[in-house]
């Protein structure tokens, strides 16, 4: 700290005139000025309550002032209404303190894309009179380093008429595009004080649900971006088994940091910035702040790179996540608005999602809880809001994800699409939305639903197994979305094995009888699918059931395995699941139903050592099977 403050003094010497009394700097701004402020955690605290102080005592020097911000988390003394002759705010996103004033016409709001502002302000479309931010404190060679916040901060200092740095020895210095000689500034003022902190909230069921089913998508490699709260700190809480993942983003968080100690992050698959973590704009704790502190794996930009669509489409793999307030049926969400009242903005939200898609095997994620307002109100709807800002339209999405699974809607029509994301609704809204759908013929007029706990998904069944052959099968309950996976699985068996399986001269499967394998009362049936999983896309390669008789202790059983994937000991693996399944349920056998020649099914039955019983009619074998024995094994 004293080498700092000897640091200082030289500069103080130096450039005398870049150092005067508040008041005479303060006195420099004229009636009309647009003043641009520091972003979020970034705010330069001291230097606004400084200026609405001059302004108290001084009521007339400032009038119609426009403060321009990107973000602001707690200082605004201008919202209060004796202010309202000085100053006007304008923000580029809307956050809590700025979220009343803005929709009841007491601030503004500026939709635009994030990366796209630096260029406004520096062609001038937007003008900055006054640029007050705050800033390291000097280096030896005269460096002050914006710190924590560069996004648009660096681009309204340089295109400032006037520019007004707070030096306070709590900002880190950070590497990259950060830095500043004190020439290039007019004035400074030292002022040593916290940084304002964002804790964001601990994840709470819902959104560890959540994180979970993203991790499952994120995968060993990937360079990711996420925005801020709960939601994004359950996702970062799920991939700590993850390796060599990369950080491109706006904001660097609490979480990012937390996995950077961890190894999780280290930078070294991307082609892009390789072993370095790059971000515009940091919200987090002072430990935090303390870690990136001139830290030569991390580095700040404007967010003209960061969030530049054609900037994101050069890194492989990238991973955009991001959180919306709403999504419909057909694949549009806001994040911006509930109906006509503005609620947060579009944000780089839209840069990162829309850059994702355009990346090599890039994956675009949508993440939200299913309800609002405690479960009163269901955020999956037939078509956004009267009002809503479409932020991402129906092809800027691969995955949306809530507690209830993740939809992916990449490539699908919208009948697929309807179903897919009716799925992942709160069960409770779901039968509505069915019907809903239906009227807007989105979806078949005669798809059939089963509400309440009889239709609830199993997800505890859901399992990973590899095949004695090496095969890597994801078994699955089915869902009510399946139609599709089962139409292709149906189609793929040949004229033999569709004869064997359901015993009928009948090849064709359309989709009143395809639902019927979908739409199922999980109390009395069981369908497990056996999965394979390449580029994100499922394949059905077998399928099984499970039909429980009247008493609830024996059940039919029966299954099937794509004829490409014959040989390699799916059926065995998929039987067995299906055994474990019917004795953790107190079922104490199956019957079955194997035609004569359908001996590769005759054998997965006797390989399995149950007490086995056959009994041949009409060329069909009765199979019955208990698992007393199979249990003692």
């Amino acid at each position: 700290m004293n080498e700092q403050n000897e640091i200082l003094d030289y500069w103080r010497e130096r450039y005398p005139q870049k150092f005067p009394k508040e008041n005479e700097i303060f006195s420099k701004v004229d009636r009309g000025d647009k003043i641009f402020i520091g972003t979020a955690c970034g705010e330069p605290q001291y230097l606004v309550n400084a200026l609405v102080k001059y302004v108290e005592k001084n009521p007339k020097s400032v009038a119609d002032a426009e403060l321009i911000q990107v973000w602001t988390l707690g200082v605004a003394p201008w919202k209060d209404q004796k202010f309202d002759y000085n100053f006007r705010h304008n923000s580029f996103f809307i956050g809590d303190n700025t979220r009343d004033p803005v929709n009841t016409g007491f601030a503004d709001y500026t939709p635009i894309f994030l990366s796209r502002i630096p260029e406004l302000l520096k062609n001038r479309h937007i003008e900055i009179d006054v640029a007050m931010f705050q800033a390291s404190m000097p280096d030896k060679n005269g460096y002050i380093s914006l710190g924590i916040s560069v996004d648009i901060t660096k681009a309204a200092v340089e295109s400032s008429g006037l520019t007004i740095a707070q030096l306070n020895p709590r900002m880190p210095r950070v590497h990259g595009d950060t830095f500043i000689h004190l020439s290039e500034i007019d004035y400074a003022v030292f002022k040593e004080e916290e940084l304002l902190e964002y804790k964001a909230e601990v994840p709470g069921d819902i959104a560890q649900r959540i994180g979970k089913y993203v991790a499952r998508i994120i995968d060993d490699g990937d360079t990711i971006q996420l925005g801020y709260g709960s939601l994004p700190n359950a996702i970062l809480a799920n991939v700590k088994n993850k390796q060599n993942l990369g950080i491109h983003t706006e904001l660097l968080t609490d979480s990012m940091i937390n996995l950077i100690q961890l190894g999780v992050i280290n930078n070294s698959m991307k082609s892009l910035d390789r072993g370095k973590t790059t971000a515009a704009f940091c919200m987090g704790t002072r430990a935090s702040y303390d870690f990136i502190d001139d830290h030569p794996g991390i580095e700040f930009k404007e967010v003209s790179y960061t969030n530049n669509p054609l900037i994101i489409a050069q890194v492989p793999n990238m991973t955009a996540i991001n959180a919306a307030l709403q999504v419909d049926l057909t694949g549009q969400s806001t994040s911006e608005s509930i109906g006509s009242r503005f609620y947060s903005g579009i944000g780089g939200h839209a840069d990162f999602m829309r850059g994702a898609n355009l990346s090599p095997n890039g994956k675009t994620i949508l993440v939200m809880e299913s309800t609002a307002k405690d479960g009163e109100i269901s955020r999956i709807v037939p078509f956004l809001d009267s009002g809503a800002g479409v932020t991402l339209n129906r092809g800027d999405i691969n995955y949306i994800v809530t507690e209830y699974g993740a939809a992916y809607i990449h490539g699908r029509n919208i009948r697929e699409r309807a179903m897919d994301i009716i799925s992942i609704a709160h069960p409770k809204f779901r039968a509505e939305l069915i019907e809903q759908a239906k009227e807007l013929h989105l979806i078949y007029q005669d798809q059939a639903y089963i509400p309440g706990k009889r239709g609830e998904y199993p997800e505890h069944l859901e399992t990973t197994r590899e095949s004695a052959t090496g095969i890597y099968l994801n078994f699955r309950p089915v869902r009510i979305n399946d139609e599709p996976l089962i139409k292709d699985f149906m189609y793929s068996l040949s004229d033999k094995s569709f004869q064997q399986r359901f015993m009928s001269s009948r090849r064709d499967m359309p989709h009143s009888r395809r639902q019927d394998f979908v739409v199922i009362d999980y109390t009395k049936e069981l369908t497990i699918l056996a999965c394979v999983e390449t580029n994100g896309r499922e394949t059905v390669v077998g399928m099984g059931q499970i039909i429980k008789m009247e008493d609830g202790k024996t059940g039919e059983v029966a299954f099937a395995v794509r004829d490409d994937y014959h040989n390699q000991e799916i059926a065995t693996e998929m039987l067995k699941y299906l055994s474990e399944i019917a004795i953790s349920d107190n079922m104490e056998g199956f019957t079955a139903e194997v035609l004569v020649n359908n001996k590769p099914m005759l054998r997965v039955f006797e390989k399995m050592e149950f007490d086995l019983e056959k009994e041949l009619e009409d060329n069909v074998y009765n199979v019955k099977m208990r698992f007393d024995e199979w249990k003692n094994a």
